[in-house]
């Protein structure tokens, strides 16, 4: 007999998970049923190119506590995630990947270890299931994004986790257009933990983060926490500007004790070299920030849901 009550929604956003759908549901109602009978588990496809909404409509119909939501297009992880959030009813969310590396059977824990008091508790993979380039890339973004946006993560820890409806509740008031659960979750605070887990192998086969996708997920982390790239910027231009002075008194000593034959040539080329580049880049990077607010003053939905399933 279950002797909780609170109700618990499962969050999972679903791409090429079309043989992974049942599994994840199956072991989800295995792990949930051991915590209550009032829970949730909501399924986001995103607008994957395989079977994947005929595989959640199929779950759907065998019982009312599967619901599904089909977006109009592929919006992204972090997006199919907001839209489930949005969705969810839970007094506790759980956040999870479809492709089973985060393992159902670790709710209970993670559930036991936030009646301790805590308002958020996440999953610390101790041994994560990657290859040597997944693992390489994955720490290069945490210490990259770490640097420059001044954000405290741990490369072991992901979105899986467990967060109170307080906790989610304010996450969907944050109308940011960069959309990355951990780090906006990370800036409001609450009192969070994390207990270590088992990291299975991927159902899937592979990431589905792709090399550019992953320089896209930093570049927009960097960007809407942080100005420290402009800062950086203008600190390059001041070292740049003492570059070329020094640059410039070399040669005007040169000219005077006859090494430079070519008169002009030199310290014309080195000019248009220092101060080129330098405006180029600082243009760059005041361009991508200029980019962001065009996107976010815009205002538009940050996702699109076309079809839904057992939701009222």
């Amino acid at each position: 007999m279950n002797i909780h009550k609170e109700k618990i929604s499962v969050v999972s956003p679903v791409y090429r998970g079309e043989k992974m759908v049942a599994e994840l549901v199956r072991r989800n109602i295995e792990a949930l049923t051991t915590i209550t009978d009032d829970y949730e588990i909501i399924l986001v496809n995103d607008a994957s190119p395989d079977n994947s909404w005929q595989a959640i409509e199929a779950e759907c119909k065998k019982t009312p506590k599967v619901k599904g939501l089909n977006l109009s297009r592929n919006f992204g992880q972090h997006y199919a995630i907001t839209a489930g959030l949005s969705y969810a009813s839970g007094d506790w969310i759980v956040v999870m990947d479809c492709d089973l590396q985060d393992r159902p059977e670790e709710i209970p824990n993670l559930y036991k270890k936030a009646e301790e008091g805590w308002d958020i508790v996440y999953a610390r993979r101790v041994h994560k299931q990657f290859g040597f380039w997944k693992k390489m890339s994955s720490k290069m973004h945490h210490w990259i994004v770490n640097w420059l946006s001044g954000a405290k993560t741990d490369s072991s820890i992901a979105n899986f986790g467990i967060y109170k409806k307080c906790v989610i509740a304010e996450f969907n008031r944050m109308p940011e257009r960069a959309r990355a659960l951990h780090y906006l979750i990370e800036y409001l605070g609450f009192k969070h933990t994390a207990i270590d887990v088992e990291h299975a192998e991927s159902e899937r086969g592979g990431s589905s983060y792709s090399l550019r996708k992953l320089l896209k997920l930093s570049s927009d982390i960097i960007i809407s926490n942080s100005n420290k790239p402009l800062r950086m910027a203008v600190g390059l231009g001041f070292v740049l500007s003492i570059a070329s002075f020094v640059l410039a008194l070399y040669n005007l000593i040169a000219r005077w004790i006859g090494i430079i034959q070519v008169e002009g040539y030199t310290t014309t080329v080195f000019s248009i070299w220092f101060v080129g580049g330098l405006l180029l880049m600082m243009m760059g990077v005041l361009g991508l920030y200029i980019g962001k607010i065009f996107d976010q003053v815009k205002g538009r939905q940050l996702y699109v849901v076309m079809d839904k399933m057992n939701f009222e």
